[in-house]
């Protein structure tokens, strides 16, 4: 891995797979009656959070105060940045705190990369996910949930089927999770409404399908994604009742997958509008999961990118 962690283009397919294979090493130590590593003791890491955010960022502290490091939770509200100081102002100040890695999310599509791009800042600069770009740590753990419920996945993610439904617009895990799944190897689908596909996505690696019910006959994932309202400035479709009949996942939707079939969904739901609450809850639901991957794979990403002792080493002192 480089130095930062932008995009899922900054990883290569091997590069992925020891991050999952890390998490899962890690799993190891997180179910064992000693939680903490000191790998990363000394060191510290801000959460640079431009948009509200809760399990991201509650995720990134616990990943990185298991691994000992001290933590800076850096909100825009209430600090300097609402008194209108600027990105590069915060970055400098971040630098003279000494903050050896930075977690930003940001509203801005390329933010994460200014920031890293920008000389202002020493640190590693991890996107926690910035505008409709990317997520790349939300791909992670979801490949990494996938595969602890299909154990065959190894090395590459061959042979499994993906349906990804909903605001693709918008959706900046989408987007990550197309380029992950489809570099491990995994068969793409995107189902939406033809308001919200993004304007070239021929140039995606994956199909595209207006037809829900259609659509997930026979796949093994079924990811639903949030109707990102707060992002939409037109109305995108006639109504939330219509949203849901044609693209929501009801109970006659959920019985009509197959048995080995697994429902994810990145957070907050919006239940009862892309996802029924008896879909949520389901025992094919994998939501409760994905939050608890998601501090594993944030463990990884910046044990990897803090440069920590030979795992082996510290799993077996």
């Amino acid at each position: 891995m480089d130095k930062h962690l932008l995009s899922i283009n900054d990883l290569s397919a091997s590069e992925a797979i020891q991050i999952l294979n890390t998490a899962s090493e890690l799993s190891k130590i997180s179910d064992g009656p000693m939680k903490k590593l000191p790998t990363l003791r000394g060191r510290t890491v801000v959460n640079l959070f431009f948009e509200d955010s809760t399990r991201t960022r509650i995720s990134f502290e616990s990943a990185a105060k298991r691994l000992s490091a001290d933590v800076i939770n850096f909100s825009a509200k209430g600090s300097s940045v609402s008194k209108g100081e600027s990105l590069k102002d915060t970055a400098q100040t971040l630098q003279a705190m000494g903050a050896d890695a930075v977690v930003i999310r940001h509203g801005a599509s390329g933010a994460a990369q200014r920031l890293a791009d920008s000389g202002w800042i020493s640190a590693c600069v991890i996107n926690a996910g910035d505008g409709t770009h990317e997520h790349p740590t939300q791909a992670l753990l979801d490949a990494y949930t996938i595969r602890s419920k299909f154990p065959d996945l190894t090395e590459n993610f061959n042979g499994l089927k993906v349906a990804i439904v909903g605001d693709i617009l918008h959706s900046r895990v989408a987007r990550s999770n197309v380029l992950l799944l489809t570099k491990l190897g995994a068969k793409v689908t995107l189902v939406a409404p033809p308001t919200l596909i993004p304007v070239g996505i021929s140039n995606w690696p994956v199909e595209v399908s207006y037809d829900l019910d259609q659509a997930i006959k026979n796949v093994d994932v079924v990811m639903m994604l949030r109707v990102q309202s707060e992002r939409m400035a037109a109305s995108f479709f006639p109504s939330e009742r219509e949203y849901s009949r044609g693209y929501g996942l009801d109970l006659a939707r959920l019985n009509s997958l197959n048995s080995s079939t697994i429902v994810m969904h990145p957070g907050p739901m919006n239940r009862g509008l892309e996802i029924s609450a008896e879909s949520a809850d389901s025992h094919k639901s994998v939501v409760l999961a994905q939050v608890a991957n998601g501090v594993l794979i944030r463990m990884a990403v910046l044990y990897q990118l803090l440069g920590g002792a030979a795992l082996t080493g510290e799993v077996s002192a």
